[in-house]
């Protein structure tokens, strides 16, 4: 059974003068809108459209069977190019508050699409978060990137080119080779794995080795909680309709 939150269509005048003139059934463009159906959220998260000069963004969702769903945002941003504005994204909601020695796999499909032109400015990727309770303050944010248009992790040392330097290359995980980036949100730690090659818009494999990388190699604790498990696109200036064809997220837990 699908609920949604709210909706509305009354945005601060600064933010209409693009505003698409229609509206659907699960269709939601304001600030917080969501829409709760199976094991997921899918959400809007206007979070930071106040940095924005103008602009605008609207979610649907268009189906789920089983695990999978399907859904879309089409946005446009104008103003501060190097602030994300939102971060439409599906969260799972089964199988977390869990501690990450208990889980033993989170096994995932993601295939997606992107209308943006090359000015576009986003990122595309899973966002996890870990905390050292159950119901506790994040600790730690794992990106795992499948897209970057024009944007970049957030890092604690950048080249002379005023791109971030990674702090470990080439890790083969989940079928694919990815850079480690390492950096500081103003709130928690952020870990940021960027596909070494290309953009993945078609992605199967097995999430939970980026959290075995990083307990592996010391830089998280495996008695931390996963408390937040989400994928999106964070869009920061443009115009783009982002398409999630399909999507699967589930935790499987140790007996």
């Amino acid at each position: 059974m699908i609920s949604i939150s709210w909706l509305t269509l009354l945005l601060p005048l600064t933010f209409v003068s693009a505003f698409p003139l229609w509206h659907r059934g699960n269709t939601f463009c304001d600030q917080w809108g969501s829409v709760s159906t199976g094991p997921y959220t899918l959400a809007n998260d206007l979070w930071n459209k106040d940095s924005a000069t103008s602009g605008w963004q609207c979610t649907t969702l268009e189906s789920i069977n089983g695990n999978r769903v399907k859904w879309f945002t089409d946005w446009s941003w104008t103003g501060a190019p190097s602030q994300v504005k939102s971060f439409a994204n599906v969260q799972l909601n089964e199988g977390i508050h869990q501690q990450l020695s208990a889980i033993t796999s989170m096994p995932s499909t993601w295939h997606w699409s992107h209308s943006g032109n090359e000015s576009v400015s986003c990122d595309v990727a899973f966002d996890l978060f870990t905390s050292y309770s159950p119901d506790g303050n994040d600790s730690n944010e794992v990106m795992i990137w499948m897209a970057n248009f024009n944007a970049g992790p957030i890092s604690y040392n950048y080249g002379s080119d005023g791109k971030s330097v990674p702090i470990a290359t080439d890790i083969p995980i989940a079928g694919h080779t990815w850079d480690l980036h390492l950096g500081w949100n103003g709130v928690n730690t952020v870990w940021s794995f960027i596909p070494t090659k290309g953009v993945i818009r078609a992605f199967k494999g097995d999430i939970y080795g980026f959290l075995t990388y990083l307990t592996g190699n010391g830089h998280i604790s495996s008695s931390e909680y996963l408390v937040t498990a989400q994928a999106g696109t964070e869009a920061m200036t443009g115009t783009s309709t982002f398409k999630t064809s399909a999507y699967e997220l589930s935790i499987n837990l140790a007996d």
